[in-house]
């Protein structure tokens, strides 16, 4: 039986909160208020519980299935909340592609806006190591954040006592997310007047739109999608700009001119990058305010 979904890629959280309705063939990402179960899991990211490596690695490639890493982690009370895997246009890799996963743990950071969660990143197609990173969740918008530079991302190769590795990185992960909520806290401290915010709503159009040929404007990235992120201040600030970008959905228009919607950011490799570069940018601004 699978889990109950708080969103999914057809079904992601809007102004309301439960829905935007991104339409997506095959979703790809799923998120439950609840830990999900292996059913769950394999639904939305066959690749976690792949039994070989994909067919391009070579003898010297040792493979370790995500599904053995998930259970030592559940062992250590561990429990995943959201999973997510990348879309791939060949299908024989579509059991091996990069997949993620954010779990909880009962002694991680949690506060009035929500959960510290442990990131866990890996492919067995050699895209990706075994990679775990810190993370939050907030719980009013019902969106995952990636915190870009707190710790360093801790890997782990293919090779010896993967198992064990992953678990003890993800101790270290855990006791990193007290910096996490420390720079919660100093966001809220810092002061943004409408000039500063869309400054910084630029800054983050620079990093999605590379180009510089975006489709909205900063005013439009800073749209409002509950009252409660009504505040000048860079918590606020940069939690509207990161939603309204990973989730999409904003109104724009192309270079003909003609009506547009920004698309959610669900692949595995660009929302990572997307949500630790925003991040990054939030503590620079932070640095700078000081």
């Amino acid at each position: 039986m699978l889990s109950k979904p708080l969103y999914t890629e057809t079904s992601l959280p809007n102004h309301t909160e439960n829905t935007m309705n991104i339409k997506m063939s095959a979703p790809t990402a799923f998120r439950s208020r609840n830990p999900l179960d292996n059913a769950t899991i394999a639904h939305y990211a066959p690749s976690v519980f792949a039994q070989e490596a994909h067919d391009s690695r070579g003898e010297r490639y040792a493979f370790i299935p995500t599904s053995d890493v998930l259970e030592g982690l559940r062992a250590e009370g561990f429990e995943p909340y959201e999973v997510r895997q990348t879309r791939v246009r060949d299908l024989n890799k579509r059991e091996h592609t990069k997949h993620l996963l954010r779990l909880r743990h009962p002694t991680a950071l949690k506060n009035d806006e929500g959960h510290g969660e442990i990131i866990l990143l890996n492919s067995h197609d050699g895209t990706s190591s075994f990679q775990l990173m810190s993370g939050f969740f907030r719980m009013v918008c019902a969106n995952g954040i990636i915190a870009g530079d707190v710790a360093a991302d801790c890997r782990v190769r293919h090779t010896g006592r993967v198992v064990d590795d992953v678990v003890d990185a993800s101790y270290r992960v855990i006791d990193e997310l007290n910096s996490v909520g420390a720079r919660i806290e100093n966001y809220k401290a810092v002061a943004m007047d409408r000039p500063h915010q869309e400054l910084f709503a630029r800054a983050a159009l620079a990093l999605r739109y590379d180009d510089g040929a975006a489709p909205i404007t900063s005013e439009r990235l800073l749209t409002l999608r509950r009252w409660d992120d009504n505040k000048d201040n860079l918590w606020t600030t940069f939690n509207r700009v990161q939603e309204n970008m990973i989730k999409g959905g904003v109104q724009g228009r192309t270079a003909n001119g003609r009506n547009m919607s920004t698309r959610a950011v669900g692949g595995v490799t660009e929302n990572v990058k997307l949500n630790k570069a925003l991040w990054t940018l939030a503590d620079e601004y932070a640095k700078l305010a000081a």
